[in-house]
């Protein structure tokens, strides 16, 4: 793994920091240390930050325009994973076994390359209290600011080999859903269903994250003994994850053939895709396209029962662009009136609550291009059947 690999250039990281006021980053989180370090991340600890009475804490150290002087505080059991694959940063430091390890670590690092004053950015929501605690007390004058935006910004565009990822595990998680729905039956419960999806993932390749499915008129898409009958509709929301990367979709089933009511339902919301389909390109605000689904949504004769929403993912599921906001992920829609940028990922979603058919809902991830937009993961975006 060497810095040449990196889906990243540092003089663009520069100029982040340099417009945010920062001289140097501290970055905790797992995904954004997985991003930094090229794609690695410890299989150890990549389910469960706990162990004894502290948490894994992987630290990544870097001094603006100084590239020499990165740093990588891993855990003690990860001077195997850089004996056989050395990390790209010339000081790492295997040695953690609390987050009060990894923190003293990465301030002697700081203190050694000759960083003891100016800004440097943390992320408050990867940063235990008991870290925080330290670094105000051992560096005085040091200014903690909130990195976030810098780091969410950096991921934003996405490089050729992360588009080859994402668009995998889209393809992907739309395979096993198509394979999950031919293979379920009447009588097949909830549980059974998800534990059949996630079989489906694993042997695709993929690490399964969640399942949010509905059966029959049921609006709840938790895990339950319900099962599935008759001329009922299935709704299966997933998130797989390829190498780190995001697969989100949404699609329907059917026990049965869909009667002309689900038929227009489900055109219904094929629309409400296809109007904001057709403002995605690079140069359009967010805005433009979130109008176009807004409009069209409104003017559907199920417009009430309706819900249409657009966001950014890659690494994680809700990234930049950030394009809405009073939804249930709650954050500022501070990309909407900004040109989306070519290579920038985006799911668009429309969602049904009908009173009496469902739950009816397509999500959908996309590319944003120069002369358009690239559909992931384009099978079974109709009624895919049960097996009767």
């Amino acid at each position: 793994m060497t810095s040449a690999s990196l889906h990243y250039s540092f003089s663009h990281l520069d100029d982040l920091m340099d417009a945010a006021g920062l001289d140097a980053l501290l970055v905790t989180s797992k995904h954004n240390v997985r991003y930094l370090l090229g794609g690695y991340q410890f299989i150890f600890f990549a389910g469960m930050d706990a162990i004894g009475h502290s948490r894994y804490l992987p630290v990544f150290v870097y001094v603006k325009g100084a590239v020499e002087k990165t740093a990588y505080v891993g855990n003690k059991m990860e001077g195997g994973e850089h004996e056989n694959h050395p990390f790209w940063p010339d000081s790492v430091y295997t040695m953690s076994w609390t987050s009060l390890d990894s923190t003293q670590q990465a301030l002697d690092h700081l203190a050694k390359v000759g960083v003891t004053t100016g800004r440097i950015g943390v992320e408050p929501s990867f940063l235990p209290m008991n870290a925080h605690q330290m670094i105000t007390e051992q560096m005085p004058n040091i200014a903690l600011v909130d990195a976030t935006a810098v780091l969410e910004e950096l991921r934003a565009v996405k490089s050729e080999a992360e588009l080859v990822q994402l668009r995998q595990a889209s393809e992907l998680i739309t395979q096993a859903m198509q394979a999950t729905i031919a293979a379920s039956m009447a009588g097949d419960s909830k549980f059974h269903i998800i534990d059949r999806l996630r079989q489906e993932e694993t042997k695709r390749g993929l690490a399964f994250e969640y399942c949010l499915l509905t059966l029959g008129s049921s609006h709840n898409r938790a895990a339950s003994t319900q099962t599935w009958e008759k001329g009922e509709v299935l709704s299966i929301d997933s998130g797989g994850n390829l190498n780190g990367y995001i697969g989100d979709i949404c699609r329907m089933g059917v026990l049965g053939e869909p009667d002309t009511e689900l038929q227009d339902l489900l055109a219904e919301i094929e629309t409400t895709q296809q109007a904001a389909f057709a403002k995605i390109r690079a140069g359009t605000t967010g805005a433009d396209v979130i109008a176009a689904g807004e409009a069209c949504r409104a003017a559907q004769p199920n417009a009430a029962c309706t819900d249409f929403f657009a966001h950014g993912m890659g690494l994680i599921s809700h990234e930049a662009p950030f394009l809405m906001t009073n939804h249930p992920v709650a954050y500022e829609n501070r990309d909407a009136d900004k040109p989306l940028r070519a290579n920038t990922i985006l799911s668009v979603e429309t969602t049904m609550l009908h009173p009496k058919r469902g739950f009816i809902k397509l999500e959908d991830t996309l590319r944003v291009t120069d002369s358009g937009y690239e559909l992931f993961g384009t099978q079974g975006r109709g009624w895919n059947r049960g097996s009767i």
